[in-house]
């Protein structure tokens, strides 16, 4: 009964945060400053785990790919797939869930304990939507970019340590990554990495939102939005991936 009434506050909530903007300026300033801080702030940490997993990607295939029988250039290829069709879109979510969700949770959970959101809706302004919308939003385009750069860097990690390791030669990396390349898997990852971003932000703004209580709350609140959101990252990745490669 807890679990139904829970989903029930979350759509209900939701659809207060999907109604039209009041003013559209407003809108468009509050989505390029969420830019800023959701995507902008989250490049570094994508992009040393990105280019560090991606080299020891290629290293692990490598060591386990010493049979003579075996084409090395299957091990660009390996890394080039694991990259575009789980690395770059779940893992990276799984991270961004701890940094970008616990940041959102904790900052709206903040402004209920302190009734910042009970000022806004005494000035007539709906909350949820001028809170909750620029998150989801911005989260939808920073997180595709993201994506993209992560597939990118991780692929070059695998050149760099083949180059500097000669566990692959580089000719076969590069001859891997081309072999059999199918576009869909890409289109699939950004699919994927489009809804995970909207289950970030909207699953930790649902928590910070509903905050009630002091500091304690608002820390409770954002490790619970952490937790509930890694759960739907992997259920709807398993969801997906039934829908859209099987």
């Amino acid at each position: 009964m807890r679990l139904l009434t829970t989903i029930g506050k979350y759509f209900v909530l939701m659809s207060s945060v999907f109604a039209k903007p009041v003013k559209l300026r407003i809108f468009i300033k509050r989505v390029l400053e969420e830019v800023e801080q959701i995507g902008m702030d989250s490049i570094w940490i994508v992009s040393i785990v990105s280019i560090f997993m991606g080299a020891v990607l290629t290293l692990q295939v490598a060591i386990n790919f010493e049979a003579p029988y075996i084409p090395r250039y299957l091990i660009g290829l390996s890394a080039r797939d694991t990259m575009i069709l789980e690395f770059s879109s779940t893992i990276i979510c799984l991270i961004l869930a701890g940094k970008v969700g616990s940041n959102i949770a904790s900052e709206i959970g903040t402004m209920r304990i302190t009734e910042q959101i009970d000022a806004l809706e005494i000035m007539g302004i709906n909350s949820a939507n001028y809170l909750i919308l620029p998150k989801i939003t911005a989260a939808i385009i920073s997180f595709p970019v993201l994506n993209l750069l992560s597939i990118i860097l991780g692929i070059a990690g695998g050149y760099l340590v083949s180059a500097a390791t000669g566990v692959v030669s580089v000719y076969d990396y590069i001859y891997g990554l081309n072999y059999l390349f199918v576009p869909f898997y890409v289109t699939y990852s950004l699919i994927k990495i489009c809804v995970f971003s909207v289950i970030i932000t909207s699953v930790s703004s649902f928590h910070g939102y509903y905050t009630f209580g002091g500091a304690l709350e608002v820390g409770k609140s954002s490790t619970r939005a952490v937790v509930y959101s890694i759960i739907l990252i992997l259920l709807f990745n398993l969801i997906l991936t039934q829908l859209l490669l099987t």
